[in-house]
């Protein structure tokens, strides 16, 4: 291999954190505190949350830092600029920060950006990472990239194919003198995706990973959805990064194939063999990217990776260091809360240093209305599993804008729409880069003549919704080709509807990303919609709503309706769409609804008497069984009074099933139903009342069947 070329820079000092008058200039340069807030301007920094984290050191280091300051003029590190040498010999700059004070070799964090080394860590941040904290930072330049020699590959060049850029560095920096062989990588987004394919090249030397806010399977989390192009992503942050050329090469391969392999993280999960703390935000443009990642490599791992992933999944936009989301701010939610967490990760896996609280296996933020007192969400969940176990619940598109737990009845009329793709859906909030993201008001769009709109009733209780959601579409149009979008929004008491999660799919891409498939025109034919996963509750006096249209443009190229190659808008043609919901074509947003008895809210029903409740029945949703708690104590029983009974009613007000408590004791029951009437029939999914009554005394609660 050819000799690195090695730079040696001055050394750099911390001064009195309680001196902030102007150094002398034939001073050496000092950091100067407070440190320099713009590298969070890029929306792709490697440490967006690094404002929070200096209150966090300042909270815990403050007064070892005075004490520090107290005894000597400053610390100093070194940096060092290298060009370490790939296997093609091609050279990567990488700027190298070492502890001036080291004794021993010390682990070493490497962050590979397309960004520009210089830019990425804060001098003052560098100090606490390399003199405190004592481990030596590598900063690369990805291929092709600023100070790095080669051609720009654009992530090719990061992962398993020919060139390995991301484990030849691993592998370099672990033989150094000063590294004691232990490697760890840091960063977001960009430095995220390169983490992911490092990983699925299982560098020897590779001890863990913090990853956020990062595609694992770039085909599918960032150049195209549903097998639409993501317009406003790919070719805003193409042009950000200079690189715009490359969009004819994206658009040129539209479908997913061998191009694709080598950033395709899903096909070496079983390759990856480090812990990884994964952390993302349900309005994040890599969502289910982050999401995939944890799951496929916690089950299918290497031996040092399987079932040591940690999730962390946050209300937070690509730019986590973000307060608001859109336009809702949710409490106790900022994401410099797991700083602590993060440092503790890298100290057990580098350094062998056990963490005072392991982190649990995945944290999530349950969303809801942030301006709702007693909302039955806004908090964090601690789970073993992603995705926590959860009932597939059905809503229903019905006829008349109902969105409903009771399917359609078998003559419902479908509705109808015109799709004019010069005059498109405008995007408003939902998971984007170079747009406004996060939650907005979808009110503006959803009057449009373009836009289906089905709104459930008022809830009553709470429903959960936390995992993946998929929207079952039976839709036709007169063209061999279009798209069709689909948005879930929560709607509350005020009529404003807040964006959840959105989705789209082009038709020809309905049955496989690989291959086209185009429609018979005018014919019903099912389409799924994947609007990723979330975290919500709605909360009662909240509605559920499901919108449908075919554009959600910029975030979403345009579809032209015509069936000609991907990217040739040579003509355009208005679609007449129509969307299904009778018997033979259900048409349904399929929710994953969990129980939440830690958050339990109960329905407005009346306190008659403390002696006499009924509480809601677990699980609901359900499919096979639930229990159903009552309670009678403390109410004597006086002649003449009936017994007490529960019964179940339909949505029709016929009752299915009853029991009758004729040997009158007092107590806590718990009735166990299987979803049967009195004859033993199953009966149909949907939404049933159970009324537990005794004397004049009755409370009644919702339950949810899902077959």
């Amino acid at each position: 291999m050819p000799k690195p070329f090695l730079k040696m820079d001055t050394r750099f000092a911390l001064p009195n954190p309680l001196t902030f008058f102007p150094i002398p200039a034939t001073s050496k340069p000092w950091l100067y505190l407070p440190f320099n807030k713009n590298f969070l301007a890029s929306h792709c920094n490697i440490l967006y949350t690094f404002i929070g984290m200096m209150k966090f050191v300042r909270k815990s280091l403050f007064l070892w830092l005075f004490l520090i300051s107290s005894f000597t003029e400053g610390l100093a590190y070194q940096k060092n600029t290298v060009m370490i040498p790939m296997r093609d010999s091609v050279r990567l700059a990488t700027d190298i920060y070492l502890p001036s004070a080291r004794k021993n070799p010390v682990p070493c964090i490497l962050v590979r950006t397309p960004y520009g080394k210089n830019n990425t860590l804060d001098e003052w941040l560098m100090f606490i990472l390399v003199d405190l904290l004592q481990y030596a930072i590598a900063i690369q330049d990805t291929r092709g990239r600023y100070a790095s020699e080669g051609i720009d590959s654009l992530y090719f060049s990061d992962g398993w194919g020919r060139i390995r850029d991301g484990y030849d560095t691993i592998e370099w920096l672990a033989q150094q003198r000063w590294c004691n062989g232990k490697i760890g990588m840091f960063g977001a987004s960009a430095m995220g995706i390169t983490q992911y394919l490092a990983a699925g090249t299982n560098p020897p030397h590779l001890r863990c990973c913090v990853v956020m806010v990062a595609a694992s399977n770039l085909y599918e989390d960032a150049i195209f959805y549903g097998g639409e192009f993501q317009k406003a992503l790919v070719e805003g942050w193409l042009r950000e990064v200079g690189r715009s050329e490359l969009i004819s090469f994206f658009t040129a391969h539209p479908n997913f194939g061998p191009v694709y392999y080598p950033i395709q993280l899903s096909t070496r999960f079983d390759s990856v063999n480090v812990p990884i703390l994964h952390i993302g935000g349900w309005y994040d443009i890599f969502t289910q990217g982050v999401l995939n990642a944890f799951m496929g490599i916690q089950e299918k791992g290497g031996p040092l990776a399987k079932g040591q992933q940690k999730l962390v999944m946050g209300p937070w936009v690509h730019d986590i260091s973000k307060t608001s989301c859109g336009e809702l701010v949710f409490p106790n939610s900022n994401s410099t809360a797991f700083l602590d967490e993060i440092v503790s990760w890298m100290e057990e896996h580098l350094k062998g240093i056990s963490p005072a609280n392991p982190l649990p296996p995945v944290q999530y933020y349950l969303m809801g209305d942030p301006e709702m007192e007693n909302s039955p969400g806004n908090r964090w969940i601690k789970s073993a599993t992603w995705p926590p176990p959860a009932t597939p619940v059905s809503m229903y598109l019905r006829e008349g804008g109902k969105l409903s737990f009771s399917p359609p009845l078998e003559n419902e009329r479908p509705d109808h729409f015109d799709f004019n793709p010069n005059d498109p859906v405008p995007t408003i909030g939902g998971r984007n880069l170079n747009l406004p993201a996060g939650a907005f008001d979808q009110s503006p769009v959803e009057t449009r003549s373009d836009v289906l709109v089905y709104t459930s009733d008022v809830l009553t209780d709470s429903v959960l919704v936390v995992g993946q959601i998929k929207v079952k579409l039976w839709a036709s149009s007169d063209g061999l080709d279009t798209d069709f979008t689909a948005k879930l929004c929560d709607v509350y008491p005020s009529g404003k509807s807040m964006l959840i999660a959105d989705g789209i799919i082009q038709a020809r891409h309905r049955n496989s990303l690989e291959k086209e498939e185009f429609l018979v025109p005018n014919e019903p034919t099912e389409l799924t919609i994947d609007l990723w996963s979330t975290a919500i509750a709605f909360a009662p006096g909240h509605q559920i709503r499901v919108s449908i249209s075919s554009s959600n443009f910029p975030r979403f190229e345009v579809n032209p309706n015509t069936g000609k190659p991907f990217g040739d808008f040579s003509e355009t043609k208005i679609a007449h769409q129509t969307i299904y919901h009778d018997g033979l074509h259900p048409s349904a947003i399929v929710l994953p609804v969990i129980n939440p008895p830690a958050t339990l809210v109960l329905e407005n029903r009346s306190q008659v008497s403390k002696g006499f409740f009924l509480g809601q029945n677990y699980p609901n949703p359900f499919n096979e069984q639930t229990l159903i708690p009552c309670r009678v104590s403390d109410i004597p029983k006086t002649p003449g009074e009936n017994f007490p009974k529960l019964t179940i009613f339909n949505t029709r007000g016929e009752k299915v099933r009853e029991w009758l408590f004729s040997n009158y004791t007092t107590g806590t029951f718990v009735i166990q139903w299987n979803g049967k009437d009195e004859k033993g029939a199953i009966l149909p999914s949907g939404m049933y009342i159970a009324q537990w009554q005794y004397g004049n005394l009755n409370q009644s609660i919702k339950m949810i069947l899902a077959r």
